[in-house]
């Protein structure tokens, strides 16, 4: 599919052997389909125009594997889940913050700032975590709490904090601070 994509190689690689390279050099195709346009474009063989073909393609996978989604109501942690796994998993940064390698810098006024912005009743929060396992750390039990009384505050329901894991055969790990009765 990527040797489509990319149509030719480079000098003594072909369009299939690029592909793979690119696999390889990210370390899978999750890690490719989170690099940026720039990253990819500075592969050799890629180029600008490869590196907007690439990125096009994992957006647009991603929303396909959303679309049966859009519309549904998200009445359970799994549901939530479901839509924001295929989203979060090809994420390179958080979008309210910008971790470091074991920590993210956190505000309640940034994590709010949507939700009040669109008159929200109610906001889930929910990060991912690079590692894969989605146990949460004292930190983020300590802003979880936090944002539950910021919520409380503004008159906008918390109705869940979700850390999102890695996916193993299409699943999503994921810890529910509302499932397990913390949230």
């Amino acid at each position: 599919m990527l040797a489509i994509l990319l149509g030719i190689g480079r000098s003594g690689l072909s369009a299939v052997g690029l592909g793979e390279e690119l696999i390889t050099s990210f370390g899978g195709l999750q890690a490719l389909g989170r690099a940026s346009a720039a990253e990819l474009a500075q592969c050799k063989g890629v180029g600008q125009t490869k590196a907007a073909r690439l990125v096009a393609a994992f957006v647009l996978g991603t929303r396909l594997a959303q679309e049966d989604l859009l519309g549904r109501r998200i009445a359970s942690p799994k549901d939530a889940v479901e839509f924001l796994g295929p989203r979060m998993r090809l994420l390179p940064v958080e979008e309210i913050t910008r971790g470091t390698l074991n920590e993210s810098l956190y505000h309640p006024r940034e994590a709010f700032r949507a939700g009040i912005a669109h008159k929200a009743h109610s906001v889930l929060f929910a990060h991912n975590h690079p590692s894969g396992d989605p146990t949460p750390s004292a930190d983020d039990m300590a802003i979880s709490r936090e944002m539950k009384r910021a919520g409380e505050i503004l008159g906008i329901e918390v109705v869940d904090h979700l850390i999102l894991g890695e996916s193993r055969k299409g699943v999503v790990l994921y810890y529910s601070f509302r499932e397990r009765g913390e949230g």
